[in-house]
């Protein structure tokens, strides 16, 4: 084992290894030589084979790469609670809710991606992270709330994941049971080891060193989240074909409907549709790592131009899957639609079709986590070298031979903090079990600020957009009409907390 030097963790490339001598303040923008004026008429004189204009190695995303990180970060375990989504909203206000959030999402998303670099779209300062995004186009006070609300957003979507995870591996080891036992066995169990087991599966991808290493990662999830929404849309269609019906109704579920959590009472559907909002929020979250996603694209063309193309197909992608899965889901079930559609087909036939949804569900979590925990273990690790750059704990590298690997770069502080944050992540979805009402919470928390507010505002400061411009006023509209949304989702996903707690004991959860 070959000590390393003093650096922050080494960004690798497909193999080749950049070394981050510059040990920065966590919250400032990273400095870059400034361009001479010849070399800002052709910023590719000053580019290598091997570096970018910012002196880092040359990146290697392209349309492609980006395109199967976003799906990964946007086709998560939300869409899975989707049908229940629509069912409280119902045929009209449902899939209508879908399109405008889908819109939402790609417009500001657009406004995001031309923030990647200060000034000129081509040539201008790289910003690597969304906090500097923020830090270089606002400044103050601003630059902590976004890193605030940001890292714990991610931190939550982890306990989300994990909380989703258990729930597929438990519908496996049910659906093999009631197969054994010809449904006499009721086949309940408990969550915990389940949640253990995709947390230690955990703790090992994140030793991935940065995002550029996951990359492989992504298109794998991407492919798991298209093969169990396939098979998920399919059984709602077989279902609805059955059936010979479509189930549903215009307002959504009626009061007096009987749920597990009792009679639905007029209040409750109100909390219940409101609920409805932050899930299908949460189901459209990406905006807090676009800027990560965005700084492992290569160029020519500018980075904003193959990100913009990347979300579109991204977000088109994701709603006709959304709106077919959400929509053929209620179809199926109508006031019964479950939390996670995929339990809502039982445990018996066809369990193998099940099974393999659900091992598809677990392999796409796992990708997931790693995209949205990233950023949060690189904001913390460049934290640390900063504070204590002399400490061989925090900075010091290490390579270990493995047979058939190659090199693996040990960094002790990265295996103990990365290792308690999966830790803390899986003890608290062990405590808060109920995945639909975090997934509202976290759908409202992460909506308004981070996919909304600081890309209208990182725009506006940029292009000096004029106040009370038309076009000032439009933006700022549409800002204030997403905040109304997010306080209103969350707002019904507490009350909806509220009511899973009256019969709720820690560390007992059994389905």
């Amino acid at each position: 084992m070959l000590p390393r030097s003093r650096t922050l963790p080494s960004r690798i490339h497909h193999g080749a290894v950049e070394e981050r001598h510059d040990i920065r303040h966590y919250l400032q923008v990273e400095v870059q030589p400034k361009a001479s004026e010849a070399e800002a008429i052709n910023p590719q004189s000053n580019y290598s084979k091997c570096f970018d204009d910012d002196g880092r190695l040359k990146r290697t995303g392209t349309f492609w790469t980006a395109t199967s990180h976003i799906i990964t970060a946007v086709i998560g375990s939300g869409v899975l609670s989707l049908a229940w989504a629509v069912a409280q909203l119902g045929w009209v206000t449902g899939p209508a809710v879908l399109l405008l959030f889908a819109f939402v999402n790609l417009y500001t998303s657009n406004l995001l991606a031309q923030c990647y670099r200060t000034g000129d779209p081509v040539t201008g300062q790289r910003n690597y992270t969304y906090m500097d995004a923020v830090k270089s186009n606002l400044g103050g006070k601003r630059v902590m709330i976004c890193g605030l609300i940001q890292y714990i957003n991610m931190f939550g979507v982890a306990v989300g994941y994990t909380i989703a995870a258990s729930v597929s591996m438990m519908a496996i080891k049910r659906s093999n049971c009631f197969h054994k036992s010809g449904g006499k066995d009721p086949c309940h169990m408990s969550s915990n080891g389940y949640m253990i087991t995709f947390g230690i599966t955990e703790i090992i991808f994140s030793q991935i060193q940065d995002f550029s290493h996951v990359w492989w990662l992504s298109i794998v999830a991407a492919i798991m989240s298209f093969t169990y929404s396939a098979i998920g849309l399919g059984l709602g269609v077989a279902k609805v074909a059955v059936h010979g019906s479509i189930k549903g109704s215009l307002l959504g579920i009626s009061i007096g409907t009987v749920t597990k959590a009792g009679t639905v009472t007029a209040t409750q559907k109100m909390w219940r549709s409101l609920q409805a909002l932050g899930a299908i929020a949460f189901a459209y979250s990406f905006s807090l790592v676009l800027v990560e996603i965005q700084d492992t694209i290569k160029s020519p063309p500018a980075e904003h131009k193959t990100m913009k193309k990347a979300t579109l197909l991204s977000v088109v992608v994701t709603t006709v899957f959304y709106m077919l899965c959400g929509c053929f889901g209620y179809a199926a079930f109508g006031d019964d639609s479950p939390g996670n559609l995929l339990t809502g087909f039982g445990f018996y036939n066809p369990y193998w079709l099940l099974d393999i949804a659900n091992v598809a569900i677990v392999v796409h979590l796992v990708g997931a986590y790693q995209v949205f925990c990233q950023p949060l273990f690189a904001f913390v690790e460049k934290w640390s070298a900063q504070k204590w750059p002399k400490s061989d704990f925090v900075t010091a590298e290490y390579d270990i031979p493995i047979p058939f690997f190659g090199i693996f770069q040990l960094n002790f502080f990265r295996l103990v903090w990365r290792t308690i944050f999966v830790m803390i992540t899986t003890l608290i979805a062990m405590l808060m079990p109920f995945f639909n009402d975090v997934v509202g919470i976290l759908g409202a928390f992460g909506f308004w600020p981070l996919t909304v507010y600081f890309p209208i505002e990182m725009y506006i400061a940029q292009k000096k957009i004029g106040p009370w411009t038309t076009r000032w006023l439009g933006l700022q509209i549409l800002s204030v009409t997403c905040l109304f949304i997010s306080i209103a989702a969350a707002v019904g996903s507490f009350a909806g907390v509220a009511l899973d707690l009256k019969t709720y004991k820690p560390f007992r959860t059994s389905y």
